[in-house]
């Protein structure tokens, strides 16, 4: 059987995703959460001619070395100077504070000096004006976060210079994960001589959490049929991930345990490695399910070509890949049948190119690789062998 592609293993799966509801968010909480609808500026940015610095509010007409300015007032952050200035007259301002009524300019305190109840200037009347005028950051009505944007501390700090509070957006996905596997056992408890410890379980939680969703846990599940419906039934979750189980053994049972509870499969595998027994289905209700492989490699490299996408598309976000390019820092042999994501170590040199340097060992149950890797190198299907300096695609991780 063909295998498709990842990206037509990954339109099927976001075919018939549709975002969850809105919610109005706390800004204190939104962070990651995707915009439902769009942040709109209610009042000019800032409200007022402010000054860009310390010195003295002043008339344009006045200015010139050896100007002498009686002082009427003063104007601080926050604060109405009281004062409209007159010609020959000046006020004392600092940064952020609104000018006075008939002043057009500030001049720096570097540039002047005071004597009494008077400023001397000795700024040139071709000195800069240091004034943010009325709306220079942004105007009442203007648009500034569209609907479907990812928030961040920046884009927060820009909503809340609007005055929001809370900010609309899709509710977070919460995301069921099931490990299943007889020789899987919790971190810090007891293993047998041939158990191993679950490494996905943590490694996922936090993928999720970092993509924006919740976490529930419902493993792990022993290799049969029962356990796996058992573990599943009743869970109140957007999205189903399972981890393992896989693959056509006579001990991966997670697939057909699905079929037998009305779950329909469509995507049974995908042409990338590592991760090619990743699968997706709907269960009975209609809900997705996203099967990993059990290998943590597998499983993280197809966490960031399908589920990440998956929780970006309940919220109402754009599911695409951030990829970008680097050179390779040695050569690569040409590439086999299936599209090969291969752990890489990037980095920028002194000289400002980006360089990626694949591991040696692309071992998909090397943990020690995964973890010493901080980006993927992009291999297509069929690829010619690359000499060192090549340029490839490269997906970073939010690490």
């Amino acid at each position: 059987m063909s295998l498709p592609s990842v990206e037509t293993a990954r339109t099927i799966m976001l075919a018939g995703i549709v975002p969850l509801a809105a919610e109005a968010v706390p800004l204190a909480e939104a962070d990651g959460g995707w915009l439902a609808e769009p942040v709109t500026a209610r009042r000019d940015q800032p409200p007022f001619d402010a000054s860009a610095m310390d010195g003295w509010a002043v008339r344009g007409a006045d200015v010139g070395p050896g100007a002498r300015l009686e002082i009427v007032g003063e104007s601080a952050a926050g604060h109405d100077a009281g004062v409209t200035l007159h010609p020959g007259q000046a006020a004392r301002i600092f940064t952020g504070a609104a000018l006075p009524p008939g002043a057009d300019r500030v001049v720096i305190q570097e540039e002047a000096e005071r004597d009494g109840e008077n400023v001397v200037l000795t700024a040139a009347p071709d000195t800069p004006a240091w004034v943010r005028p009325r709306g220079c950051d942004f105007q009442a009505g203007t648009v500034l976060l569209e609907a479907g944007t990812r928030l961040n501390p920046w884009r927060l700090a820009l909503a809340a210079s609007a005055g929001r509070a809370t900010v609309v957006c899709r509710r977070r996905p919460v995301v069921a994960l099931l490990s299943t596997g007889d020789e899987l056992v919790a971190p810090g408890t007891p293993a047998g001589p041939h158990q191993i410890y679950d490494a996905c379980a943590p490694a996922l939680t936090a993928f999720v959490r970092r993509s924006g969703g919740t976490v529930v846990h419902l493993g792990p599940a022993r290799d049969d049929e029962a356990s796996i419906l058992a573990a599943v039934d009743g869970g109140a979750f957007d999205l189903l991930v399972t981890v393992g189980g896989a693959s056509v053994g006579d001990h991966d049972r997670v697939k057909p345990a699905i079929r037998s509870a009305g779950g329909r499969l469509s995507v049974e595998g995908v042409a990338v490695r590592p991760g090619k027994p990743v699968w997706f289905a709907r269960l009975a209700d209609g809900r997705p399910l996203l099967g990993l492989p059990g290998n943590p490699a597998s499983a993280l490299v197809c966490a960031e070509l399908f589920l990440g996408p998956l929780i970006a598309a309940l919220q109402g976000g754009l599911p695409n890949l951030e990829v970008d390019r680097a050179v390779l820092a040695g050569p690569l042999a040409a590439n086999g049948p299936r599209e090969h994501y291969m752990r890489a170590v990037i980095e920028t040199g002194p000289d400002g190119v980006r360089r990626a340097r694949p591991m040696t060992d692309q071992d998909s149950s090397l943990v020690t690789v995964m973890a010493a890797a901080n980006g993927l190198v992009r291999r297509p299907a069929g690829a010619e062998g690359l000499r060192t300096g090549a340029e490839v695609e490269v997906l970073i991780p939010a690490r």
